[in-house]
């Protein structure tokens, strides 16, 4: 009886139905696409360095020495049934995985998700997504293209600048002077089998987390810190997540199938001596790549034996992120200090009355799109005919500029939409009648939103959620009915009336 009571309230259980909540499912369905295509993936993927000479279908590399791992990519793509469909849908996967990871981050962010008790679901976000990064990172170096190449000696450059002990880890992690001979084989087994173990624990942690609090949801009529408004699991909820797990099945093989992306054949084997050209890394990982190319040359010589220099590099690609990956982990307990706010929260907070989180996020927002722009500025200088020079001085101008400039716009925004939805609570919605006052003037007419009291106070107070701004929406006007191209009704011809 216990378990029959157990499995019906599961079953009973409430969760809540906005678009904004689909966020994480679309990561996690895109996520299982990733681990379905990877394990067919890993079967035809030989993880060496070892030199062979290849003899596949793709004529123009034929009879051209290369790495076996690049040969049986190249394999994979032209003579594996059905690899290149596989190939291209498990790389469409990562992007979208990495795209709907990122939004829900910013969704949880924006609307305050992240306030206790869901503070642990926050981290265990940023930590799936920098996971995912790094997983992403190391299998886009595994197949040791000319593109992947370039990858690889940024890595190099990157763990070389680390002071005191990076000669010592870059010659550990690729197994003497660059590039080695089992970086390949490593990097494999990171993208195969550490990283995605990594993140099946970390997204069941985040399942277990979320099934064991009560979902949150927006503010609005009958809903509470108390309760939950929404559908049932079953049979509502589970068929509309079906649904939405075959659509992304479908985009990505769509996708797959028909849109070419990461061509590895055009770039040809890696070179440790050669960079092919205009070579960039992944959208999501082109921030540090922007970092990278903005940081001016200033190199820190420490007064230790002779003098031990610290290289520019060091400061982008090292001290950057970790400042970037601390900084999100460490807001929630620094935001609720700062409010001094140890409540529990339910129920989501909109963008606009929150106006100084919402800046700050504004502002980061800006700084990661500053940077991913910079990461692309050659190519930028090459299709718009620009100086290089000059795209990274506005790179180094916008970055010191444009957030803080977001940061205060954002903020006005904010406030600007209170102080409009605080109006609207106190004098009504606007009607559109206007009304000749007995001196001569003018007044609009505004439809109040409550009954007015014993002193003629018709104001409601502000509860941080959508206001009316319109007659229809308080069902004084009734909505337009309109079909597919053209409106179902319409309008009233009289008899001597011209037909278009």
């Amino acid at each position: 009886m216990m378990g029959k009571t157990g499995l019906r309230g599961l079953l009973n259980r409430v969760l809540p139905d906005h678009w904004s909540l689909l966020l994480g499912q679309i990561a996690l369905y895109s996520f299982i696409v990733l681990l379905v295509t990877g394990a067919f993936l890993a079967f035809f993927f030989e993880p060496s360095m070892e030199e062979v000479v290849y003899d596949g279908s793709y004529t123009p590399l034929r009879g051209v020495r290369m790495s076996a791992a690049y040969s049986s990519t190249l394999d994979i793509s032209f003579d594996v049934r059905g690899g290149l469909l596989m190939r291209q849908m498990h790389h469409w996967a990562a992007l979208l995985f990495m795209a709907s990871l990122l939004l829900y981050l910013l969704r949880v962010f924006f609307t305050g998700a992240f306030r206790k008790p869901r503070t642990s679901s926050w981290v265990v976000g940023l930590l799936l997504f920098w996971t995912g990064l790094f997983t992403s990172y190391t299998g886009y170096m595994a197949m040791d293209d000319g593109q992947s190449a370039a990858g690889m000696r940024i890595l190099s450059a990157i763990l070389l600048s680390i002071p005191v002990v990076g000669t010592w880890l870059t010659t550990s992690i690729f197994g003497g002077e660059f590039p080695g001979d089992v970086i390949i084989g490593r990097l494999s087994f990171l993208h195969t089998l550490l990283l995605p173990g990594l993140l099946i624990g970390l997204a069941a942690v985040q399942a277990v987390l979320a099934w064991r609090r009560r979902p949150s949801q927006w503010p609005g009529p009958g809903r509470t810190e108390e309760n939950v408004v929404g559908q049932r699991l079953f049979p509502g909820h589970v068929v509309k997540q079906a649904g939405l797990f075959t659509l992304v099945c479908a985009v990505l093989a769509l996708l797959g199938g028909l849109l070419q992306i990461n061509p590895v054949w055009l770039a040809g084997p890696a070179h440790a001596a050669t960079v092919s050209a205009a070579s960039q890394p992944a959208w999501y990982v082109m921030f540090l790549d922007g970092a990278v190319r903005l940081m001016p040359p200033w190199e820190v010589t420490i007064p230790i034996g002779d003098g031990y220099a610290i290289a520019p590099i060091f400061w982008a690609a090292v001290v950057l992120p970790g400042i970037l990956f601390m900084l999100p982990m460490t807001y929630p307990f620094v935001e609720a200090r700062v409010r001094r706010d140890r409540r529990e929260h339910h129920l989501l907070e909109r963008p606009r009355d929150a106006p100084t989180r919402t800046a700050l996020g504004a502002m980061a927002v800006t700084f990661y799109l500053v940077l991913t722009a910079a990461g692309a500025a050659d190519l930028i200088a090459l299709s718009f005919h620009i100086s290089t020079n000059a795209m990274t001085w506005a790179g180094r101008i916008g970055l010191l500029l444009l957030p803080p400039a977001a940061y205060w716009l954002t903020r006005r925004i904010c406030l600007g939409l209170q102080q409009h939805d605080r109006q609207v609570l106190a004098h009504g919605v606007e009607t559109g009648i206007i009304r000749r006052q007995a001196d001569g003037g003018f007044t609009e007419v505004h439809q109040p939103l409550s009954t007015p009291d014993h002193r003629g106070r018709a104001g409601l107070p502000y509860a941080g959620w959508v206001v009316p701004k319109k007659m229809n929406r308080l069902g004084a006007l009734r909505p337009a009915i309109k079909g597919f191209f053209t409106p179902v009704e319409q309008p009233a011809r009289g008899p001597d009336c011209p037909r278009p």
